[in-house]
C-alpha cells in the first residue's frame, strides 16, 4: 500500500529549510515525538509558516481568561463546522490532553450542545460558532450573554481571534488536502477526568 501524500503541494526537504524553521520543527518533534504534518505542509512557503505560527502562539500560548482546554474546545467545535478533518483530529488530541478527558473532544466535535461541558463553555462555543459562520451578526447582546457567564471583553476577543485564526487554518488545510498524522488519532484516548 502506497502512503498518501501529506499535501497536494510539494513538501520541502527539512535540510533545505532556513535554520529557524529547522529549529522550530526540531522543537515540536522533540515535544510531540513526531512532526505534525502542518509544519511540513506549510514549510512550502517559509515566510507564511513563520507568520502562521507567530499568530498561533500569540493566541494560544498567552495568559487568558480562557483555559487551555477551552481554547482547544473552540478549535475543535469550529473546525468541525468547517469540515476540517486535520484540525478536529489534531486539536481533539490536544483537547483530550488539556482537559484530561478521553471523551470531551469527540463530544465537542460532534455536538458541543450535548457535551459534558459547563453552561459557560456552551455560551463560549455558541459565540465562536456565530463568529465562524455569521460574524456579520455579532451584536451587543452577544457580549452581554458572554459577560453574564464571566467573560471579560478581552476574553471575548480571544474567543473571536481563535475562531478567526482557525478559520484560516481550516481553509488552508482543506485546500491543500493536508493529511492528519496517524499519531493524533490515538493520543490521550486512555485518560480520565480527575
Amino acid at each position: 500500500m502506497t502512503e498518501k501524500p501529506i499535501s497536494r503541494y510539494p513538501i520541502p526537504d527539512i535540510n533545505d529549510l532556513p535554520d529557524d524553521i529547522k529549529e522550530m520543527i526540531a522543537k515540536v518533534q522533540e515535544k510531540a515525538g513526531f512532526i505534525p504534518n502542518i509544519f511540513l505542509a506549510l514549510a512550502h512557503r517559509p515566510a507564511e509558516l513563520r507568520a502562521f505560527f507567530a499568530y498561533h502562539d500569540a493566541l494560544m500560548e498567552k495568559e487568558s481568561g480562557l483555559s487551555k482546554a477551552e481554547m482547544e474546545m473552540i478549535v475543535v467545535a469550529t473546525s468541525n463546522a468547517n469540515q476540517c478533518q486535520y484540525c478536529v483530529i489534531a486539536h481533539g488530541a490536544v483537547l483530550r490532553i488539556r482537559a484530561k478527558n478521553s471523551y470531551i473532544a469527540d463530544q465537542v466535535a460532534i455536538n458541543y450542545r450535548k457535551a459534558d461541558i459547563s453552561k459557560r463553555q456552551k455560551a463560549m462555543l455558541d459565540f465562536a460558532m456565530k463568529v465562524s459562520k455569521e460574524a456579520y451578526e455579532v451584536c451587543d447582546e452577544d457580549f452581554r450573554i458572554l459577560q453574564s457567564h464571566g467573560f471579560s471583553d478581552e476574553d471575548i476577543w480571544d474567543i473571536a481571534g481563535i475562531t478567526a485564526f482557525f478559520g484560516l487554518s481550516n481553509r488552508m488545510v482543506n485546500f491543500t488536502s493536508m493529511r492528519t498524522n496517524n499519531e493524533f488519532y490515538s493520543m490521550a484516548r486512555d485518560i480520565s477526568e480527575t
